[in-house]
Formats: structure tokens, C-alpha cells, sequence
């Protein structure tokens, strides 16, 4: 028998299954590896490399077949278990990706076989990287007018023989949102880019994903500020020491402070139950007796 291990490699991503769908908004079914599918306290994820994302995006680009990618971080993790929609929306998506340092390594403690971080800015490089070579037509939607423009700029210096399906800012009302979608439709896109932030992108993918004709979707989070030079990417070496967040809280204190310092230590509280439950498995140990 094959191991779990050899079955990822050897098979491409679409030789899956279909289960059912746990989308609020429909009962339809969605496409799920199973050689890749694993859970860290009863959140889903997949065990890819960036590579192996790159060329799942490909794969369906090239079937014109819907693969909705989603990024978890330590925020998402812990907004997910309040959030009820939310967690139905991460859940119906297709591919879900490691994106946090603190996922990472809390996986590889519990015995996860994780086998990289994959980080959405870095991911949604290297798919726009794969457009220019292979000819597939990227739309981006999200980030404030100004910053969308400085970030297409940048896109376009860098890659200079892409050809974008289109763009348009994240700064529409929802009586707006029929017209966008058909919008995205009728350009024929290859893969989306959706720069907004949670849970409105996951909130705006479980009404319309199925509408857009996109093949491959992505939610890319703040990037496009990034891209655009709006926000500084942290510096490699503090990214590996999983500080990356410290990085982004210095820039904007007011807004991320109060986020990063509840997330942090709802998910803190997390593993050291966990760990505790495995140390002492009979009985029975809240958040609050660990701490105490």
C-alpha cells in the first residue's frame, strides 16, 4: 500500500473525490483531494508544497475546472471557530493552505505532516509568474482605487508580456455586486485575485463563486498593499522565526495590535489545552485551569 506521502505525489491534484458541501448558502458538492486533506483541531487543510499549489492552479487553468484556494492563518483559525459562515466558507473551498508560521509549526507539533508554509503574497507571485509564461489571463479585484493602480504597475514592470483579463478595486456597494460579477465573467479570466478582507471576500465567494467562470480563485488578503508598496513585507529572516506579524502590527499598531494580541492568545490557549488533553488524557482540563 502506497503511503499517504507517495500518494500526494503521485497523483494530480484532481484525482480526488466530491463531498458534500457544507456552504451555507447551497447544498452542491466541491471537490476534495483526498491524498492531501488534513485537519489541526478540527480545522481542514492541505499538505502542499508552493510548488504543488503552483501546479494545481495550473492544472485547472488549463481544464478551465473551478479551484477555490484559501490561506489560513492564526486570525482566520481562531475567527473560524466564532464564526459560524465563516468556517462553512473555508470549508467549501477546494485547496486550503498553511499561510502562518504559527500553523505551521503548532502542525508539526501535533504530528501534522505539513510540509511547508505557503504564503498567499508568495503563492500569488508565482501564479501571475505562470500567466506570463503560459499565456493565462489574471483579474485582480480589491485594495482602494490608488493602491490597485500602483499595484498593476508593479505587476506589469515585473512581468512584462502578461496580459490581464482586468481590475477593479474592492470599493463597491452590494447593489454593485451583480454588475462585478458579470464584469469578471465576461472577461474570460483565467484565475482571480481577491484583495478584501475577512470574511467579506470568503462572504462574496459563497454567493457568487460559482457565477464568475473563473477557473482558478484565490483570496490574496492585504498583497495588493504590499505589491503596491502601501505595506512592507517583512524581511525574509523574521518571516522564518514566525514574527511576521509583530513586523505587520509595527506599521499599524491602532488596527492590527488589538487583532494580533486576541488571536495570538485564543490560539496559545489552543495548543496548550490540547497538549495538556495528550499529557493527561483522562482528564478533563479547560483553557482557563491551564493558565490559572
Amino acid at each position: 500500500m502506497l503511503s499517504a506521502e507517495k500518494q500526494r505525489q503521485e497523483h494530480s491534484y484532481f484525482e480526488g473525490k466530491t463531498v458534500n458541501a457544507t456552504r451555507p448558502s447551497d447544498a452542491s458538492s466541491f471537490f476534495v483531494n483526498p491524498y492531501i486533506r488534513r485537519e489541526l483541531l478540527g480545522t481542514p487543510f492541505d499538505c502542499l508544497t508552493l510548488e504543488e499549489t503552483i501546479a494545481a492552479a495550473d492544472e485547472a487553468m488549463q481544464r478551465r475546472k473551478t479551484l477555490h484556494h484559501v490561506c489560513i492563518n492564526v486570525a482566520k483559525f481562531i475567527a473560524m471557530r466564532s464564526n459560524p459562515e465563516l468556517d462553512g466558507d473555508v470549508r467549501s473551498s477546494h485547496l486550503i493552505s498553511v499561510d502562518g508560521m504559527g500553523i505551521l509549526w503548532t502542525a508539526r507539533l501535533l504530528g501534522v505532516p505539513v510540509p511547508e508554509r505557503v504564503a498567499g503574497v508568495d503563492l500569488m507571485q508565482g501564479v501571475i509568474r505562470l500567466c506570463e509564461k503560459k499565456g493565462y489571463r489574471p483579474y485582480f479585484l480589491g485594495a482602494r482605487h490608488d493602491v490597485l493602480l500602483k499595484s498593476i504597475t508593479y505587476i506589469k514592470a515585473g512581468f512584462p508580456r502578461l496580459n490581464t483579463a482586468g481590475w477593479r478595486d474592492g470599493y463597491f456597494k452590494p447593489e454593485d455586486e451583480c454588475e462585478v460579477v458579470a464584469g469578471i465573467k465576461s472577461s474570460r479570466a483565467h484565475c482571480l485575485f481577491i484583495g478584501m478582507p475577512t470574511p467579506r471576500k470568503e462572504r462574496f465567494l459563497a454567493r457568487f463563486r460559482d457565477d464568475l467562470g473563473v477557473p482558478f480563485i484565490m483570496g490574496v488578503g492585504g498583497a495588493l498593499d504590499v505589491l503596491a508598496g502601501h505595506v512592507r513585507r517583512a524581511p525574509r529572516v523574521v518571516q522564518n522565526i514566525g514574527l511576521e506579524w509583530l513586523f505587520r502590527t509595527i506599521q499599524e499598531p491602532r488596527r492590527l495590535g488589538p487583532r494580533y494580541l486576541t488571536t495570538n492568545a485564543a490560539f496559545a490557549r489552543l495548543i496548550a489545552k490540547e497538549l495538556a488533553s495528550r499529557v493527561w488524557p483522562h482528564r478533563r482540563i479547560s483553557g482557563r485551569q491551564i493558565f490559572d
